[in-house]
């Protein structure tokens, strides 16, 4: 079982997540994402998404934040919780869930972590990571 430094705020963490997201590049999509995160230790990280003209180098908010996390706390660094909040051009809340490439960054650092995000009805989606990729990629050990 682990001990967190603190105990984890999801509606915190939502706040923080829509604040990344108005810091974000996104001129090509207009779809502005904000994540923000507690590490197991406290630590608060938040990231956005950067878009790029040549668009498979853009970046997701969601790995932005673990970056934040992981050079803050260096490799030991651990997931407990992270939030995610989405926007239109013209502000309207989106559903937007972690892509592939953040669900499996996210079962990297913390399978049990708890996962916030909206759902197309506008509620909150709260769920583990481990539940987002069940069958996540695990690299064979040598």
């Amino acid at each position: 079982m682990i001990v967190r430094a603190q105990a984890i705020d999801l509606d915190e963490l939502r706040a923080l997540a829509a604040q990344a997201a108005q810091r974000a590049y996104a001129p090509y999509s207009r779809l502005s994402v904000g994540a923000a995160l507690r590490s197991e230790h406290g630590g608060l990280y938040a990231g956005c998404n950067v878009e790029n003209g040549a668009l498979p180098i853009g970046g997701c908010a969601e790995r932005a934040a673990i970056a934040a996390a992981v050079q803050a706390e260096g490799p030991a660094f651990r997931l407990a919780a992270i939030a995610v909040a989405a926007f239109a051009a013209d502000g309207r809340a989106l559903p937007v869930s972690p892509c592939g490439a953040c669900r499996q960054a996210l079962v990297e650092f913390g399978p049990g972590a708890a996962v916030t995000f909206r759902q197309p009805d506008g509620a909150w989606a709260d769920v583990l990571a481990d539940d987002l990729l069940p069958w996540r990629f695990v690299l064979p050990a040598q």
